[in-house]
């Protein structure tokens, strides 16, 4: 069930259906779409589902399927059922390619032995194919679609016989021309012309008298009258009766060609139905392949869970602004199924609402939807909408009765398979009141276990949506840095309007914005803050999770290469020993052989000296070979050893020749500073005297300047000559420089943005020059954030000379996001 009557519109489904006429072959396919409805059956929409994603797959892989000759035959099938009707020619050329179309799909579809498109398959299963009538059809019709010469044996004795007297007529005609042009009765450039399908002679209207025969016609002008000669009369008639009797002939050839397919004709046209959905399912697979839609996984249940859910209209529309749209996660189950969606205006609360909808009702008219393969989606028995300004003047509707008269119908007709999709609930009239209405009817679809996605700025509906199971918070998310709208929904915490951040981004004046936050109260401007930066909080988590995500899978990625390269090399490890073992082994058998050898030619030689000798000469040498591989083998590993120690002792001098190297400083004596004493800073001139010292800090005037300074950047000085004034080391120049300086100085500096090194540099020299012109107060914008600024600034202050007090600013004029700061 859908509610309201124009669900499509709200939702913009009567455009998906527009684009899908577009695309289709013929109007079989556009009838089905518009006979396209919303289903509640499981297998039926699964299957509808299923044949577009199968016929997405041929069109990709550029398969050779059949796109061509998709006529709509059914009006002259359905016109011969009248007995003595008969099909033109046109008529039936359009059927035979068409059918051919329809045996040519069945035939694709029906060779997929690997069954990689089972439900085209069943769609073409049982679908007749009329082999007999194509091969009747091009018995009697040639390429071009006309009757051929020998489609009866009648037919091409009258074509053959009119050829011939055709002929005759020509061949009189022109000698009849060539006398008159002889004569000079006819112009030498003038040929025969047809007129009422007779051969005749054009002739000036001087000359017609000169030319026996019959006027049939003059030209628009008067000059020019066809004369039919008396000599083609004859001719001329057996043309017309000849005519006649083919036309006589070929109708009978169709009467007979229409009565030979009248008794199919009901079976013919279940072969239009079968190549309508054709139409219609290539349609939704073009359009599907254009949007970039899949079929998620599916379930029989009442569920939602999307991630990088798209509105394929929307998408389509940016896409030629050369913009991406921004995806939707969202989720609804058994435990949340009511998701409350707060935010501010022009945040992408109503986008977020007509997204579900639509992706919703496509899937279960049986169309692909524009979503991540991970999303899971289910099947509800019943939508109902609530969008847009309903008011009528012909029934007496308000906006906000127009609305209530939808809540009526919800609350009777909504069930546990009802998704209800509302927009700005409850406003339209008197906050108060429309917030505890809102809130009420709310109560009711909540026990009627309902689904449904609800936009809405009362806080009212935030907190019931806290306090009740059943009814989650969720939050289009706005960025305070830019004041600019992110379009993502997070789900788990309401969010702000933002109404103040919106006002100053406009440009309404600030005293207007101050009066309306002192009329709501500091309580709800406090609660509103907290509310943004609970958003923006979880939001940083939310990234921060998401970057340790990925780490954690790079590690994994590494861990596991590391893993296999292991593996590789115990492996080798194992084949080098076994290779070892074996020459070894292969060693110990030569070795045995050379010395049963030797034994026995010992024995041989009978305690011969000579041969005796020789024999032990030759082990001696065969012995001193193996010890010279062995030895060869040693030394290649003993330098291989050596080489990786002197690494090692290389590596571990260059760690400890710092340590080494480092001379203990000596400890400098410690100087001891008092009030009226003279000193410069360490590197400097200037010559300055210490007006008061607390702890490490020590307040020095040089010259009209005052400046802190820390005790280990300052060393003792002499005093400046008596005769010279205190002040005459600042020259003029410096002076001026001062006064300039003071002119220029804003009190205000903005690090927002900045990395915390160049924020901390840049306060830096701020505090220095606001002590240096001897300014009391100054402000610091590091903005909230995730507050690192804010730390980092803080810590530096607690240090910087010259710093009495900080704290932050009123929550009027930006609270916590700006820091102010208190100068000696």
């Amino acid at each position: 069930m859908i509610y309201p009557q124009n669900f499509e519109e709200k939702i913009g489904f009567d455009s998906i259906r527009t684009l899908l006429k577009q695309k289709c072959l013929c109007s079989l396919g556009r009838e089905k779409v518009d006979d396209m409805f919303f289903m509640t059956s499981f297998p039926a929409m699964t299957e509808q589902i299923d044949r577009t994603v199968e016929l997405m797959k041929i069109i990709s892989m550029g398969a050779d399927f059949p796109l061509g000759n998709y006529y709509d035959m059914r009006h002259s099938l359905k016109k011969i059922r009248v007995e003595g009707t008969w099909m033109d020619e046109q008529e039936i050329f359009d059927l035979r390619r068409s059918l051919q179309t329809v045996s040519d799909i069945a035939s694709f579809l029906r060779a997929d032995e690997d069954n990689q498109y089972p439900a085209l398959h069943r769609l073409a299963a049982d679908i007749m194919l009329f082999p007999d009538i194509i091969r009747r059809i091009d018995s009697i019709l040639n390429k071009f679609g006309k009757i051929k010469d020998n489609a009866s044996d009648r037919l091409a004795q009258i074509r053959r016989e009119l050829s011939s007297t055709m002929a005759g007529i020509s061949k009189s005609l022109n000698n009849i021309l060539r006398m008159a042009q002889s004569e000079g009765y006819v112009d030498k450039d003038v040929a025969p012309a047809m007129r009422d399908g007779r051969l005749v002679i054009p002739v000036a209207p001087a000359m017609k008298r000169k030319i026996r025969g019959i006027v049939h016609d003059e030209s628009a002008s008067g000059k020019t009258v066809f004369i039919e000669p008396a000599e083609v009369v004859e001719a001329n008639n057996r043309i017309r009766e000849l005519e006649n009797e083919e036309k006589r002939e070929i109708i009978r050839i169709l009467t007979e060609f229409t009565d030979y397919i009248r008794p199919q004709a009901q079976d013919i046209l279940m072969s239009y139905d079968f190549l309508a959905e054709i139409d219609f399912t290539y349609a939704k697979a073009s359009f599907s392949l254009q949007t970039g839609a899949i079929k998620p996984a599916m379930t029989d249940k009442c569920n939602i869970d999307w991630a990088r859910a798209v509105h394929p209209i929307l998408k389509l529309s940016l896409e030629k602004h050369g913009k991406q749209v921004v995806p939707l996660d969202i989720e609804l189950n058994h435990r949340q199924r009511i998701l409350i969606i707060s935010g501010p205006n022009a945040g992408g609360k109503s986008v977020c609402l007509k997204t579900v909808g639509l992706l919703q009702y496509m899937m279960q008219c049986g169309m692909p939807v524009c979503m991540a393969e991970s999303s899971v989606t289910g099947v509800f028995e019943s939508i109902f909408i609530d969008i847009g300004d309903e008011q009528s003047i012909e029934n007496d509707l308000s906006t906000y009765s127009s609305h209530l008269l939808n809540m009526k119908n919800m609350l009777k007709k909504c069930n546990d398979r009802s998704l209800l999709l509302i927009d700005e609930f409850g406003s339209g009239t008197e906050p108060q009141i429309g917030g505890a209405m809102a809130e009420a009817i709310l109560k009711r679809f909540n026990e009627n276990k309902a689904f449904g996605v609800i936009t809405t700025h009362y806080q009212n509906l935030k907190h019931f949506a806290e306090d009740h199971e059943g009814i989650v918070n969720g939050a289009m998310l706005y960025d305070r840095q830019q004041m600019q709208a992110l379009f993502q929904l997070q789900i788990g915490n309401p969010g702000s309007s933002f109404a103040v951040e919106i006002a100053r981004k406009i440009g309404l004046p600030e005293d207007v914005i101050r009066d309306a936050s002192e009329i709501v109260g500091s309580e709800y401007i406090s609660s509103d803050k907290y509310l943004q930066d609970i958003v923006r909080d979880k939001r940083y988590w939310e990234n921060k999770r998401q970057t340790i995500r990925q780490r954690e899978k790079v590690m994994e990625d590494t861990i596991a290469r590391y893993e296999k390269e292991l593996s590789a090399l115990k492996a080798e490890r194992k084949e080098i020993i076994a290779k070892a073992k074996a020459e070894a082994q292969q060693l110990i058998s030569d070795s045995n052989a050379v010395i049963e050898n030797t034994i026995r030619e010992i024995r041989e030689a009978q305690a011969d000296k000579e041969k005796t000798k020789e024999v032990r000469k030759e082990l001696s040498e065969f012995k001193q070979a193996i010890d010279s591989n062995h030895s060869e083998e040693e030394d290649r590993i003993r330098r291989k050893m050596e080489k990786l120690l002197e690494k090692q002792n290389r590596k571990k001098e260059k760690k400890d020749k710092p340590k080494q190297q480092q001379a203990v400083p000596e400890k400098p004596k410690e100087v001891v500073f008092a009030v009226g004493d003279y000193v410069k800073a360490k590197g400097q001139t200037s010559v300055g005297r210490i007006l008061s010292i607390s702890g490490e800090n020590v307040k020095v005037a040089f010259g009209i300047m005052t400046m802190f300074l820390k005790k280990g950047n300052l060393e003792p000085a002499a005093a400046p000559p008596k005769q010279e004034k205190a002040t005459s080391f600042v020259s003029a120049q410096t002076q001026d420089s001062m006064y300039e300086k003071k002119l220029s100085f804003k009190q205000d500096i903005d690090v927002r943005g900045m990395r915390g090194d160049e924020a901390l540099q840049a306060v830096t020299y701020f505090i220095d020059d606001a002590v240096q012109i001897g300014v009391s107060r100054v402000r610091i914008l590091h903005g909230t954030g995730t507050g690192i600024l804010r730390t980092l600034i803080r810590q530096y202050l607690e240090t910087a000379p010259g710093v009495k007090h900080y704290q932050d600013e009123h929550v009027q004029f930006g609270g916590a996001g700006i820091t102010v700061v208190d100068l000696y």
